[in-house]
């Protein structure tokens, strides 16, 4: 009886756990088995190695086929088992040589012609394999993919055939395409657009610069949205560094198209429909939700308080922490989630609460039962609260147009330099991850009496006393001060006052 061996891996978040798939065959009635703890997709993919088999005009042999997949108490999921299970199942045939296998890794899912189609993951997996001093057999769409990993040895076939000439060495596959960056997507719409607004647009700036939850409130059609829409067109470039965490996100969600990857911040604005597990992450398999998706990017939530209430408050840890864990009986699942929350909302459910035109019969019950729907901490965490009044359709028509979006995203990226500096190669990227005592240190003295005096008199948290200095510094460094001064401090707590005001503080 000889054993065929085979490395693969199974995903918890973003990081590779290694999987031996093991093929023995032996002598007993026919059979097809796979044992390690596999979910119905592996299970199936007896059948699809069978008939990928028989496309080639193969067929297994009349034993007993056993794959177990260790080790043996992990679960294993999805269908990137087909590729590795039929490759060590033609080893144990010895239709291809066990050794050409042994430094290669695979990943892929079969077709019942023996095409190899593409799969979730295949970025987290090359770099899994290099770790491991492997290379990685995958489809061939998804070669320039894994070609990010570096000197990993890949294995990029269209097929079964073309990839079984290749190992016996009737013919040699040519390398993967050079990985690539994504193609440019058109312009974000111009600041330029949104006329009047000023302090609304000025809250947009400071929140681009360092990386701030923002929180808009106001009646329909005062230009929430459309301001929201303009901030990606703000932010810089990420880093490599910052690019390889968001590829990943996106490659275990199977979000990468052809192999290239965005240097652009991710901008994720789901309806409020969304569901706890869409939000945040979970379900059968503990995808990552829209608040990993965003990672380091924005998450732009529209009609706030129409959010499911158990959705918004899975948002709190998040927020704080960076990350998103995922909790299961047998294994808990982590997925970065450093992101800048902006979202939009109405005073009230008709929207016309203060309008004296317009007002509604059960003002003001209506707007006090409506913005009770997010809570305390949850407005907590947001940086600047901004209120938005409609601007009247004659001064519309006639305000002139605003600063572009390139002038606002020149200074944005002068602070956000600002901010690598001084945070250092290992140190916080933004102001928004500043803990406070760095933040303390460079407020003159006077700020600093002012910001203590402001947190007795508005009340504010430890949190909120902590997000008013990174406020601060994002003001000073927008304005090139090595300093936060009294003005800096007092243009930050205008707008936390705002959020004590909405929360009825």
């Amino acid at each position: 009886m000889r054993i065929a061996r085979l490395a693969s891996f199974v995903f918890s978040g973003i990081e590779t756990l290694p999987v031996e798939v093991q093929v023995q065959i032996a002598s007993g009635l026919p059979a097809f088995t796979v044992v390690g703890l596999p979910d119905k997709a592996v299970a199936e993919s007896r059948e699809r190695v069978r008939a990928a088999l028989n496309g080639l005009g193969l067929s297994l042999p009349p034993k007993r086929v056993l794959v177990n997949l260790a080790p043996a108490d992990l679960a294993k999921e999805g269908s990137h088992f087909d590729l590795p299970i039929a490759l060590a199942v033609l080893a144990a045939m010895e239709v291809v040589p066990a050794e050409e296998l042994a430094g290669f890794a695979a990943l892929g899912e079969l077709a019942l012609d023996g095409a190899i189609g593409p799969v979730a993951g295949i970025l987290p997996a090359a770099l899994g394999a290099a770790a491991r001093g492997l290379g990685l057999i995958c489809p061939g769409a998804q070669g320039s993919e894994a070609a990010w990993a570096g000197s990993v040895e890949i294995l990029a076939a269209t097929d079964l055939r073309q990839l079984i000439a290749h190992l016996t060495g009737r013919q040699v596959m040519t390398a993967p395409l050079p990985p690539r960056l994504a193609p440019e997507r058109a312009e974000s719409p111009c600041l330029s657009e949104v006329k009047g607004q000023e302090t609304a647009k000025r809250a947009l700036e400071i929140a681009a610069a360092g990386g701030h939850n923002l929180l808009l409130n106001g009646p329909p059609g005062a230009g929430k949205s459309m301001l929201a829409a303009r901030l990606p067109g703000l932010l810089p470039d990420l880093s490599p560094a910052e690019a390889l965490e968001v590829s990943l996100v996106r490659s275990v969600a199977g979000l990468i198209e052809g192999g290239r990857i965005s240097t652009r911040p991710p901008f994720r604005n789901p309806h409020h429909s969304a569901s706890q597990a869409a939000l945040v992450g979970g379900g059968p398999r503990a995808r990552p939700g829209e608040v990993s998706l965003a990672h380091r990017g924005v998450l732009f939530l529209d009609e706030l308080p129409e959010f499911p209430r158990p959705a918004l408050e899975a948002l709190r840890q998040p927020l704080e922490s960076g990350e998103c864990v995922i909790s299961r009986a047998s294994a808990h699942v982590t997925y970065p989630a450093r992101i800048q929350l902006v979202a939009a909302m109405n005073p009230c459910r008709c929207g016309h609460l203060g309008n004296a035109t317009r007002e509604c019969g059960s003002a003001p019950r209506c707007g006090e039962a409506y913005q009770a729907r997010i809570s305390g901490p949850l407005l907590d965490r947001m940086d600047l609260n901004i209120g938005m009044a409609p601007i009247a359709p004659g001064e519309l028509a006639r305000a002139p147009s605003g600063e572009p979006s390139t002038a606002v995203a020149r200074r944005v990226a002068e602070a956000r330099a600002l901010q690598a500096r001084r945070g250092g190669p290992q140190g916080p990227r933004s102001n928004a991850e500043t803990p406070l005592d760095r933040l303390t240190a460079t407020a003159a003295p006077e700020a600093l009496a002012l910001a203590e005096r402001a947190a007795g008199q508005l009340g504010l948290s430890n949190r909120g006393f902590t997000r008013c200095f990174r406020v601060a510094r994002s003001i000073a460094d927008l304005a090139g001060e090595e300093r936060i001064l009294r003005t800096h401090m007092a243009e930050a707590l205008t707008y936390r006052q705002r959020g004590a005001q909405l929360n009825g503080g």
